[in-house]
């Protein structure tokens, strides 16, 4: 069984090496000793969220404070082919908990998105305690699944700001119910036209998995995304829920484009 992981500030693993001594502080050393109980001569893994990872023993175990011994520091590397959930919001906790596993799930960064028959609504405050709040879910579910990456929320975009990020992106897929193409069909013809990597393009390419909400993407919403380069896919013959659609293709992807 892997170690129990816990988050430090990106950088602070920076200078650590074999031998050397690491003290975790704040509130995930007070969750290491108060709740994990964690004590002297147990293994454990500090990540920075940014792809390194600390793998020790606990020497010393005090409140608000975890003294660990370093005896490997790893990098791991982002993979070459990153995967966004564009998650509209929907009501009851539906978009976080999609969020929530896709994270565990390996996806790479959401995009929570205001569609247009998205019940919920982030405005004023509520606009930032919200994505502070799914930055804590996506967080907590990272540590879950003992990932060195912790996934970036990024800024919760409207319509027209989600037609600029699938223009921004490599490629961009709509899960939608009457698509024609299964999701598997339209990923691996995309794969199969891509450089190998290390080409003059590059290895690193980004893919947005674009879900709607309950009431699903208006046909408005679909033609003005794929007028901006995106395409439509089926995922599987049932309807999934909002909650359900995301984490199913970040599997299905994961998969396909080689990431598993």
């Amino acid at each position: 069984m892997s170690n129990p992981v816990f988050f430090t500030e990106p950088g602070t693993l920076d200078q650590q090496v074999p031998g050397s001594t690491f003290i975790l502080g704040g509130s995930e050393a007070r969750h290491a000793v108060t709740v994990k109980r964690l004590g002297a001569g147990e293994p454990v893994d500090i990540a920075d969220g940014a792809g390194k990872r600390l793998t020790g023993t606990v020497r010393a175990a005090a409140p608000g404070e975890l003294t660990v011994e370093c005896s490997e520091l790893a990098v791991e590397p982002r993979p070459g082919i990153r995967l966004v959930l564009v998650q509209a919001l929907a009501k009851g906790d539906r978009d976080e908990l999609g969020a929530e596993t896709a994270t565990e799930l390996g996806i790479d960064a959401v995009i929570p998105w205001q569609a247009e028959r998205s019940i919920v609504r982030w405005k004023a405050e509520r606009a930032a305690k919200a994505h502070a709040k799914w930055q804590s879910v996506v967080t907590a579910a990272a540590k879950q699944a003992r990932r060195a990456w912790i996934p970036e929320v990024r800024a919760a975009v409207d319509g027209a700001g989600l037609q600029s990020a699938v223009a921004a992106a490599d490629f961009a897929v709509i899960l939608h119910e009457d698509a024609v193409r299964p999701l598997r069909q339209v990923l691996e013809a995309w794969r199969d036209s891509q450089p190998p990597a290390g080409g003059p393009s590059g290895p690193d390419r980004e893919v947005l998995l674009v879900v709607g909400p309950e009431g699903g993407i208006s046909p408005r919403e679909v033609t003005r995304l794929c007028d901006a380069g995106a395409v439509t896919a089926l995922l599987g013959h049932h309807v999934l829920r909002s909650s359900t659609a995301g984490p199913a293709a970040t599997v299905l992807a994961s998969d396909i484009l080689g990431r598993w």
